[in-house]
Formats: structure tokens, sequence, C-alpha cells
């Protein structure tokens, strides 16, 4: 029950549900995260942690970067139910539609980007 309480706790806050919305495109560093959702490095930090102590995520290293990405091969069977009702929920929002957007516009630049947005850029 926990597990349970502690999935649905995570997914409360908006940032999370972002962050979620982005990773479903595609596997990010948490640059990019900051980028497309213009947030800070201790954000996006702190909102991917408990997104991955929840289960959602997975944690890759290459190197220096740490790369978040769903957690599609989780122990829990019920977590992804509960990222298809999230996926369903933001259909046609545009809040969503716009993180997607930044999204595609953010670049990985240089060894490790994690609290240095000046390395991480969005290109035009």
């Amino acid at each position: 029950m926990r597990d349970v309480v502690r999935a649905f706790k995570a997914l409360s806050d908006e940032t999370r549900i972002r962050i979620l919305n982005i990773l479903m495109e595609k596997e990010c560093c948490v640059c990019e995260v900051m980028q497309a959702l213009d947030i800070s490095q201790t954000r996006a930090s702190r909102n991917l942690s408990t997104l991955y102590n929840a289960g959602f995520l997975k944690l890759r290293k290459d190197g220096l970067w740490s790369l978040y990405s769903l957690n599609k091969e989780g122990t829990e069977d019920y977590l992804p139910d509960i990222v298809r009702a999230v996926t369903k929920a933001l259909e046609g929002n545009s809040v969503a539609k716009l993180d997607r957007e930044q999204l595609r516009k953010t670049e990985r630049v240089g060894p490790s980007c994690a609290g240095k947005i000046r390395t991480c850029k969005i290109v035009s």
C-alpha cells in the first residue's frame, strides 16, 4: 500500500507531471529538464528524485551524464497504467504541448551540465 501512496503523491505536483510528460518523449539529463520547463537545477533534481523514488523513472549513467527515462520494466505492474492515464489526461493540454516543443529545442553541451545552465542551451 505504501508504494501506491508514494506513486500518487509523486503525481500530486504539476512540475512532476510536466517532467513525466517530457520524459515520455525522450531520455533527458537534468539540464534538458531545466531548459524545457524553465526551472532551476534544484527544482529539477528534487522532482526527478521524487519520481525516481516512486518508481516512475530509471537512472542511467553515461560518463558524467545522469540520464533519466521512464521506467518501463519496473517491478510495480500498476505504474505503466498510471503513466498511460497521465498521457491520456495530457492529450490536448497546451502546457504539455509547449513543454514538448521546448524539449525539442534543448541541446546537451559539455561533459556534464547538471547545475551549469550556461552549458546547456536552447537552440533556435
